[in-house]
């Protein structure tokens, strides 16, 4: 099993997402492959937006939930055909109508909790994965949107909820082992042993990826993004900075936290308990090699460029 993770970037548009689509068809089997995805590309921002809005008692958050309306039912006309197409648009009516009731409650009684905001930021990746699901399908490869709900079992600390690994281990073991086709995973989203919303905190679309990939023991996790991975410094301020080829876990972790954001730090340690290696690609160059995170200790990494490491965001 490889998992593959895709990032806002990667599909921010119907374009970019068949980029996504051509990056899982060069993989020799998409049966042994599993897809985690962030929802489109500024999605997670807007809904969070549109919440603060509605808290506010400013009717402003319906232009905003017009916006995300139209940019999802856009994606299905361009990526569906129109014999499909009702029932999908019909589907991601549904999800849109549950957060309208939710944005509106909020609206009345001006009240914000970090667990209501947790429900609503859940959407963008409910309604990206299951899209992304229905054009893979679209495009001849067999795959079904997965219900996180089914997954990741978090403690109730909304917005930085904690996973609780015994059993999210058993329960993506169960969901996920034997699948007949391609599990379109959202990412960041989780919820608690009594069915409420979570989520990882911003960037934990890549955690999400790891806890998938060490739970099923895959041979490796991949990360989609923009960059061809990790750089030796920020290429905004150092014109000849270059992808790092190879870094061990420990040179990873150093780097996420002294700001190289291309990689959620939490990602790191469900990959090294089960040593599996971390490929940071990028979907816009696919042939380029990228960054290996493995267990060896890498020798290509210039110590000297710590503090000074690229600045790209993933969701």
């Amino acid at each position: 099993m490889i998992v593959l993770k895709f990032g806002g970037s990667s599909v921010s548009t119907p374009e970019n997402i068949l980029k996504v689509l051509a990056v899982v068809k060069s993989h020799s089997s998409v049966h042994e492959l599993a897809v985690v995805v962030s929802a489109f590309g500024g999605v997670t921002d807007l809904l969070i937006n549109t919440s603060r809005l509605a808290e506010k008692g400013d009717l402003a958050y319906k232009q905003e939930l017009k916006k995300l309306e139209e940019r999802h039912l856009t994606a299905v006309k361009e990526l569906i055909h129109a014999t499909r197409q009702s029932a999908i648009i019909a589907n991601v009516k549904f999800l849109l109508n549950e957060l309208e009731d939710i944005l509106q409650g909020v609206y009345l009684v001006k009240e914000l909790s970090l667990k209501t905001l947790d429900f609503v930021s859940s959407f963008g990746e409910r309604l990206s994965s299951y899209l992304i699901a229905e054009a893979f399908k679209e495009n001849g490869v067999p795959a079904f949107a997965a219900d996180y709900r089914q997954l990741i079992i978090t403690d109730r600390t909304y917005g930085n909820a904690k996973v609780q690994f015994e059993i999210t281990n058993a329960r993506i073991k169960q969901y996920l082992t034997g699948a007949t086709e391609l599990p379109v995973i959202p990412g960041f989203v989780a919820t608690t042993e009594h069915g409420e919303t979570t989520t990882l905190g911003r960037g934990g679309s890549d955690y999400t990826a790891a806890i998938v990939a060490a739970a099923l023991d895959s041979a490796s996790l991949e990360i989609w993004t923009d960059v061809n991975g990790m750089m030796t410094a920020d290429p905004r301020r150092v014109k000849n900075a270059i992808p790092i080829e190879e870094l061990s876990y420990e040179e990873a972790l150093e780097l996420s936290y002294f700001g190289a954001k291309i990689i959620y730090p939490p990602t790191i340690q469900p990959a090294l308990s089960k040593k599996i290696p971390i490929r940071l690609k990028n979907t816009f160059e696919p042939a380029a090699p990228g960054t290996l995170i493995t267990q060896l200790q890498s020798t290509k990494y210039p110590k000297s460029s710590k503090a000074d490491t690229e600045p790209h965001k993933t969701n």
